[in-house]
């Protein structure tokens, strides 16, 4: 059953798997948050881990840096493992201090890219990567009944992270796409092209214009917060 990267036997996976894209922080959050978890695959020292939060079955599994490392880990997910939902919970840089802050949790409805990945699945045309409905909704009302707040809205998704395009970051305030990363179109891409679900969430870790940071201590007290909204939305889904 194994693929090229990724080790693991038929049924270790669980419907649901919640995505960062540091292996350690899959680690982290296999220890810390899932009870009897158990690490199915370390191909490449890329890790994942099958446990339970709060009684339902849930893994957790890394996707690396970049759209191509992303897709790699998703596609086989979905098409080998039969995973039906993708989750990722990563890190963001606001292009716009004054509309999104540090510590600030941005849901992606929607994801615009510098790859061609998505171009390529839809023959040279656009393709609007966009969260699955279903479960962006569930995020956003367990987010509200935990009285976290979010934002939802478009981020970018580059493959450059030293960025050669300085003019971007204002152009991207001017269509009001706040956030920048790294996976999330390629991942929705993925989830569409083999019938899955996806969603991504990040916390703002940096302002790209200012160069402003969030210091370790700060970064985990917010992921915290993100993962709660993340594992709280995967107990409500089917």
């Amino acid at each position: 059953m194994a693929t090229p990267h990724i080790g693991a036997a038929a049924g270790d996976f669980a419907d649901i798997v919640l995505m960062p894209g540091d292996p350690l922080r899959a680690r982290l959050i296999a220890e810390t948050y899932l009870q009897d978890a158990v690490q199915v695959t370390a191909v490449r020292n890329v890790f994942g881990y099958t446990g339970r939060y709060q009684g339902k079955r849930l893994s957790v599994m890394a996707h690396g840096m970049g759209i191509p490392s992303a897709s790699i880990y998703a596609t086989e997910l979905i098409k080998d493992y039969g995973v039906r939902t993708l989750i990722r919970i990563g890190s963001c840089g606001s292009v716009d201090g004054a509309r999104l802050g540090l510590r600030e949790v941005v849901i992606a409805m929607g994801a615009c890219t510098d790859s061609k990945v998505n171009r390529m699945r839809l023959l040279d045309h656009d393709f609007a990567a966009i969260a699955d409905f279903e479960v962006l909704r569930t995020a956003v009302e367990v987010a509200a009944r935990l009285g976290k707040p979010v934002r939802v809205g478009n981020v970018f998704s580059t493959d450059l992270f030293y960025g050669v395009q300085p003019p971007l970051l204002d152009v991207l305030k001017g269509m009001n796409v706040n956030a920048v990363e790294m996976e999330v179109a390629g991942i929705y891409g993925v989830a569409a092209q083999y019938g899955a679900r996806a969603l991504a969430m990040l916390t703002v870790s940096d302002v790209i214009p200012t160069g402003e940071a969030m210091d370790a201590e700060a970064r985990q007290n917010s992921f915290h917060d993100m993962m709660k909204i993340a594992l709280e939305t995967a107990l409500q889904l089917d």
